[in-house]
């Protein structure tokens, strides 16, 4: 497991009350609470060596801000390190400050170049005391960055590594409980492929492993997810745009000491699974700790003359370490909606949906496809009215929102697939707004 470590922006510390209140006189109980003297000794400390400097906390990751704490030298008590900015050659600062006794004192100082801090992260990356600091730097208005990683073990800041990326995430690939640091760079030109890279520790020296391609420029990057494949091992999930109209995920792990690609296509040089609706990611959509995939699953039309379009029937699928896949689940996915309905694994072939304005009509072709019957009615209500539209002629509530109520009816044809009022309540469920922001 990723061993995560609390970082805190000082807040003033609250004296507490004694327990002999009734001895305090009125006066003396609305005195305004006094700051710890902790406290004042860092405050005083950082005064002192922010002199020509500003605070300049980082712009992205987890970590945001100017002052944070973790116990980067391993001597069982946190560290302070504050984020400033100068006007030098090598701007950038990272303050430290240790307890000595009863006071603090600026111990060390990280300098580096650059226009801004991006992101940082601290992680345990071997057995050595303390923690590695992975720091993301900008520098400058292009999209390159820098990133480089610092251990304290000796007692002062030893820089290991430093390499451009476009974006990291720190994760244990290889499942021995101790953190790597995984990369997205760019390729020799901006249209080339970008490519992804593993950093980690053996015997205390930093080291890079085998380079993998993205499945395209690394400027078309939308989201990087880490998660579990369905043999458990751990992988990085990054899906790209193509064409500003699909989306296509690389699935990142290592097998032995090399980092694979475990969905790259051999025939076509690029990732297979490739989703035309932009807006669906991968993602745990059954709970069980497994990252699925989506997959267009084409629905029959029910006038084969018809120019029929929908392409929300979605199979979602995970992936094993060799690249085989496990089919997992049927959605009806309505992004543009923020619903899916979870589908019957054996009868979602045979499902085809007709979109009419607020209503969805599902049917089910017999198993020659010579037949089509209507078995469900999904509504989504937005009127004032909404609430009594939603219990007319014998509709039942999905679910309500502070500005949709999603409804449904049944046919008759829907006893003879068992589809129930309670299975079609406990299989509708909404989109978590985050699956469909793009946002990394």
């Amino acid at each position: 497991m990723k061993r995560r470590i609390k970082y805190a922006v000082f807040l003033l510390a609250v004296a507490l009350f004694a327990s002999g209140c009734s001895m305090r006189t009125v006066d003396e109980m609305y005195v305004l609470p006094k700051r710890s003297e902790d406290y004042s000794n860092l405050q005083s400390a950082m005064d002192q060596a922010m002199v020509n400097l500003e605070f300049s906390a980082p712009l992205s990751g987890d970590n945001q801000q100017s002052v944070q704490m973790a116990d980067v030298d391993g001597d069982g008590e946190q560290e302070y390190m504050v984020f400033a900015k100068a006007n030098s050659e090598l701007p950038l600062r990272i303050l430290i400050f240790d307890r000595k006794g009863d006071q603090f004192v600026h111990t060390d100082t990280v300098e580096s170049n650059g226009t801004a801090f991006d992101q940082v992260e601290y992680i345990q990356m071997d057995d050595k005391p303390g923690v590695e600091m992975v720091l993301g730097r900008q520098v400058s208005d292009q999209l390159v960055r820098s990133v480089s990683v610092y251990t304290f073990s000796s007692g002062e800041a030893e820089q290991l590594m430093t390499a451009n990326y476009q974006k990291f995430v720190t994760v244990d690939l290889d499942d021995n409980g101790y953190d790597e640091l995984f990369l997205l760079h760019p390729g020799l030109t901006e249209t080339d492929n970008g490519v992804a890279e593993l950093y980690g520790m053996e015997n205390g020296i930093m080291v890079r492993s085998n380079e993998m391609p993205m499945s395209g420029p690394v400027g078309q990057l939308k989201r990087i997810l880490v998660g579990k494949l369905h043999d458990k091992k751990t992988a990085v999930y990054v899906a790209s745009t193509v064409n500003d109209t699909s989306l296509i995920t690389d699935v990142y792990t290592k097998a032995g000491q090399r980092l694979v690609n475990v969905s790259l296509s051999n025939e076509s040089g690029t990732s297979v699974q490739t989703l035309r609706n932009y807006y669906v990611y991968a993602d745990d959509m059954d709970d069980d700790g497994v990252v699925e995939l989506p997959r267009l699953s084409v629905m029959v039309p029910l006038d084969t003359a018809s120019d029929y379009t929908q392409s929300d029937l979605l199979m979602w699928y995970a992936l094993n370490s060799d690249g085989t896949i496990e089919e997992k689940l049927y959605t009806y996915y309505d992004a543009t909606g923020g619903w899916y309905l979870e589908l019957d694994k054996a009868l979602a072939p045979r499902v085809t949906v007709e979109r009419k304005t607020n209503l969805f009509e599902f049917y089910i072709w017999n198993e020659d496809y010579s037949l089509a019957q209507k078995v469900l009615t999904i509504y989504t209500l937005t009127a004032q009215n909404r609430e009594e539209q939603s219990l007319a002629d014998g509709r039942f509530v999905l679910m309500r929102t502070d500005t949709v109520t999603y409804a449904a009816s049944l046919d008759a044809a829907a006893a003879n697939y068992q589809i129930t009022k309670e299975s079609i309540v406990s299989s509708f469920r909404l989109i978590h707004r985050d699956w469909n922001s793009g946002e990394m």
